[in-house]
């Protein structure tokens, strides 16, 4: 459930943290705040937060500083929330690993609505789901597992999650709509520049299974799967 999730909130402007923190643990939110990156990278080794929501501009390093280190050793969910609202801002903090970016000013029941899909990606394991196989590309959905040849690949939730929807429609085209709403949920308002971000993400990841991610241009991406006995 996502209420009771540990959530950390790293913003340099205390009134932002209070108003924020007095929503979310309305909602049943366990909540630690942080004002400076050390401080925030000291909460999360001790708080163990299930998502972190992250301002860019802090006192002692820039946010997109936090997202790397943290992407070195965790795939806990990060979403944006920043006064930024350029889209090279969005692009290059999804590049470094986010998952989501929220604007500011934002809603309280938007915000809620991202925690809880992040939450859900995160959370959600599946039942007895298949083993999908592309050449040295291994998708296990039930042990949420993605490897190339021997190696484990490490994946946000929300690159996951992507994936997992091309994976659960092998060799057919999934439409940029689909995975906008599969993946995201009717509170993204992004487009399609946001999935090209994701891709290529995906594909730096995926190494030598990379050209299995296929781009259909102006309709969506294909996951190429081999037919059995091809």
């Amino acid at each position: 459930m996502a209420e009771g999730a540990r959530i950390l909130v790293v913003d340099d402007e205390p009134a932002i943290l209070r108003t924020v923190s007095v929503s979310l643990r309305g909602y049943g939110f366990r909540v630690e705040t942080a004002e400076c990156g050390a401080e925030a990278l000291e909460k999360f080794g001790r708080f163990r937060p299930d998502i972190i929501l992250l301002d860019l501009v802090l006192p002692d390093c820039h946010g997109r500083e936090i997202i790397r280190t943290i992407r070195q050793h965790s795939a806990v969910p990060i979403i944006v929330l920043s006064a930024r609202g350029e889209e090279a801002e969005k692009v290059a903090a999804l590049e470094e690993g986010a998952d989501d970016y929220l604007t500011k000013p934002f809603g309280v029941r938007e915000l809620i609505a991202r925690i809880r899909v992040a939450l859900r990606h995160a959370a959600h394991l599946g039942s007895r789901a298949p083993v999908i196989r592309a050449g040295e590309l291994t998708i296990d959905l039930e042990r949420r597992q993605v490897m190339v040849a021997d190696n484990e690949v490490r994946l946000t939730p929300t690159e996951y999650e992507f994936l997992k929807v091309l994976a659960s429609h092998p060799n057919r085209v999934v439409t940029d709509r689909m995975l906008l709403a599969q993946v995201w949920g009717n509170a993204y308002g992004a487009g399609p520049n946001c999935l090209h971000v994701y891709v290529a993400r995906l594909r730096r990841k995926l190494g030598p299974a990379a050209h299995r991610l296929v781009t259909e241009p102006g309709v969506g991406y294909r996951l190429v799967v081999d037919e059995p006995g091809g």
